[in-house]
């Protein structure tokens, strides 16, 4: 059975692997074959493949775990969850349009579904990571802030980041965030990170998060902006207290 990721069909065969290689860190290709029972030839395919999206390394017949500050590894983690909010958050862009995208796995799904499925869209960001993820995509446009480079997130942070989105101004602005409370609003786990966020969301009228449920009722060691400055919510799931509290907030709530 093959699940529908949008233009790149991922096989369950190949989520199977994702999972596995998040429980187990190092995967040996042969050893890989026996546990799905299919050759060798077909593992190393899939491998590729998975590869080429940023979400595992591969090395001396093994398949290997991408460091945990990397945005591949993020997004290794409820990958068909991730991908129908990136899905949900694209059919909110017209053709033509100019968006802010924030770091982060499902907002690189993001920029990925918009590159592929909507024409003469403008990506600025301060992900180099995203910039990367769509480089090879035919019509891709993305314009990189300037900033302090993060290798392992490989994103720009810090004032730098500010400086450079005050050139722009757009409709919308995707966000993703460490941890929503209702208490402390959304949070971020990075200060210069967090800044950044601040900075670019000046730029903006609409400020959409894009989480998954897993980040409600969790807190980060840095606040990233109040509810109430946010317009737009694309989730999975909610809680009922967050749900409530954001809805109090003025934030329209939208569940894939």
């Amino acid at each position: 059975m093959k699940l529908n990721c949008g233009y790149f069909e991922m096989n369950q065969r190949c989520l199977t692997i994702l999972d596995m290689l998040n429980r187990e860190e190092t995967l040996d290709v042969n050893d890989l074959a026996g546990r799905l029972s299919v050759s060798a030839v077909t593992v190393r395919k899939d491998l590729a493949v998975l590869e080429n999206k940023g979400l595992l390394h591969r090395q001396h017949g093994c398949a290997m775990r991408v460091s945990p500050n990397d945005i591949g590894y993020r997004m290794t983690f409820d990958y068909e969850v991730k991908r129908r909010i990136a899905r949900r958050a694209a059919d909110m862009v017209q053709s033509g349009e100019a968006v802010m995208i924030e770091s982060g796995s499902t907002c690189a799904m993001l920029a990925e579904e918009l590159v592929r499925n909507k024409r003469d869209v403008t990506i600025i960001t301060n992900s180099a990571f995203i910039a990367g993820y769509v480089r090879s995509i035919a019509g891709a446009r993305v314009v990189l802030l300037g900033g302090t480079y993060d290798p392992d997130a490989q994103v720009m942070s810090g004032p730098l980041v500010g400086k450079c989105a005050e050139e722009f101004y757009v409709d919308k602005f995707f966000i993703g965030t460490d941890g929503y409370d209702p208490s402390q609003g959304f949070s971020n786990v990075d200060m210069l990170r967090a800044e950044a966020v601040r900075a670019m969301a000046t730029r903006a009228d609409k400020r959409i998060i894009l989480t998954d449920v897993s980040k409600f009722n969790k807190r980060g060691v840095v606040q990233l902006m109040p509810a109430r400055q946010v317009t737009h919510v694309i989730t999975d799931a909610i809680p009922d207290n967050c749900r409530a509290s954001l809805e109090e907030s003025g934030v329209e709530i939208v569940l894939t």
